[in-house]
């Protein structure tokens, strides 16, 4: 006899990915806008880290399966090569007057949210 395994449905996983990453970002930028002594505070705000959490659960989730159909034994490179892609505006930051904890902060939301978009979607792979 056989069990069934029950999987919570993408869009469930989704959801929750998306809760945890703002959750998790809101403290990454309370830490960082408290270390940014006379910086900028560049993507520091709510108004601005929340929406862009949304869009890049949404752009995770879309990379991840379209580069899934495609060439499915590619994302374990891919995935960390985007990451790495998406940290390039923030480095560029510094030279306009942001500090190192506000850039280190931006950084440290983008890996949040890549780590939530692969955390739900992982199960897909089987």
């Amino acid at each position: 006899m056989t069990t069934a395994v029950r999987t919570t449905p993408i869009p469930a996983r989704l959801g929750v990915a998306l809760v945890a990453a703002a959750v998790v970002n809101l403290l990454v930028a309370l830490v960082a806008s408290t270390l940014d002594a006379g910086g900028i505070g560049m993507g520091l705000q709510p108004s601005v880290f929340l929406p862009a959490t949304v869009v890049g659960v949404l752009l995770g989730t879309a990379g991840w399966f379209a580069v899934r159909r495609i060439a499915p034994r590619a994302l374990p490179v891919v995935v960390p090569v985007v990451l790495a892609l998406t940290w390039i505006p923030d480095l560029l930051l510094l030279g306009q007057g942001a500090t190192l904890a506000n850039v280190v902060g931006l950084m440290l939301m983008h890996a949040v949210i890549a780590t939530a978009v692969v955390v739900a979607l992982r199960p897909t792979m089987r």
